[in-house]
């Protein structure tokens, strides 16, 4: 029994270890940053102690009136779940006003541009446009005329083969 509760522990901190370091690599501001790792690194060492001395969960509960440490860590837990889906609202949030700041500015720059006369992003090469906007080709593009001699010539470029079944 004791070796089966090494091998689960063994397990059960490889996985947090696994989930601290992919968790600190971030790309925010470096004072969140800071904040998060600091709070990850007191998660890690909670959790693995928790692990090691799964007793000492059982204390904390009834320190603060829960009856079981599992209790305690779901209680724990739902908080956690709740904190990340009111941060990841407010990101989204802030992500959608920039994304709406982008556009209009994109939209008056572009404008801008076409009265200037001057050719715009949205603009492709052949004269077309891309879809979604209301632009007209500037001219149909022009078809090259066949060579006199082109037609006793295969379609294929000389140096390759034709495809054969």
């Amino acid at each position: 029994m004791n070796e089966e509760k090494i091998w689960i522990q063994l397990l059960l901190l490889l996985g947090v270890a696994v989930v601290t370091v992919l968790l600190t690599r971030s790309t925010a501001d470096a004072r969140h940053q800071a904040v998060r790792r600091v709070l990850l690194a007191l998660f890690a060492l909670a959790t693995a102690a928790a692990i090691l001395f799964p007793t000492l969960l059982g204390r904390a509960a009834g320190l603060v009136g829960v009856g079981r440490g599992a209790d305690l860590v779901l209680y724990l837990l739902v908080i956690a779940f709740l904190s990340f889906i009111a941060t990841t609202y407010r990101r989204m949030k802030a992500t959608d006003r920039q994304i709406t700041e982008l556009t209009r500015e994109l939209s008056l720059t572009e404008a801008r541009l076409e009265q200037a006369g001057l050719p715009t992003a949205h603009q492709a090469g052949d004269g077309g446009t891309h879809p979604g906007h209301g632009h007209a080709p500037a001219a149909p593009p022009q078809q090259a005329q066949p060579r006199p001699d082109a037609a006793a010539q295969p379609d294929t470029p000389p140096d390759t083969e034709p495809d054969t079944p």
